[in-house]
C-alpha cells in the first residue's frame, strides 16, 4: 500500500494484485496501457522472478520495463533479477527519493 500511495503522489496511475497469478491477468488484460512493473519477488502463487521470466517470454509484454522491489539483498539474488531481465532493482525498506532514482534510472518518468 504504502508502494502504491508513493506512486500515485508522483503522478503515476496504479493497478494492484494480490499475488503473481493476478498480476499476471491485470498485465495480460490491461497490456496496451501499461509502461511499468513492480514486481516483489516474495509474491504468493507465482513469485516476482518467474513473473519477470513469464513476461520476457511473451513477446507481447516483453518490453514492459520491469523493477524488482523487494527484501532479497544477496548479490547473487539481485544478478539473476537482472540477468532474467529486470530494469531495474529496488531493495526494502527503501525512500520515495530512492524510488524515483531507480525508476529513472530504468528510463521510468512520471
Amino acid at each position: 500500500m504504502l508502494l502504491a500511495k508513493t506512486l500515485k503522489e508522483l503522478g503515476y496511475e496504479v493497478r494492484e494484485a494480490a499475488n503473481g497469478r493476478e498480476a499476471l491477468e491485470v498485465i495480460e488484460a490491461e497490456k496496451s496501457t501499461l509502461t511499468l512493473v513492480l514486481a516483489d519477488w516474495n509474491m504468493p502463487e507465482i513469485d516476482g522472478l518467474d513473473m519477470l521470466k513469464r513476461l520476457r517470454r511473451n513477446p507481447a509484454l516483453s518490453s514492459l520495463k520491469v523493477v524488482m522491489v523487494t527484501t532479497e539483498t544477496e548479490i547473487d539474488r539481485i544478478a539473476e533479477a537482472l540477468e532474467a531481465g529486470a530494469n531495474e532493482y529496488v531493495m526494502k525498506p527503501f525512500t520515495p527519493d530512492i524510488l524515483v532514482e531507480k525508476l529513472q534510472i530504468a528510463g521510468i518518468h512520471p
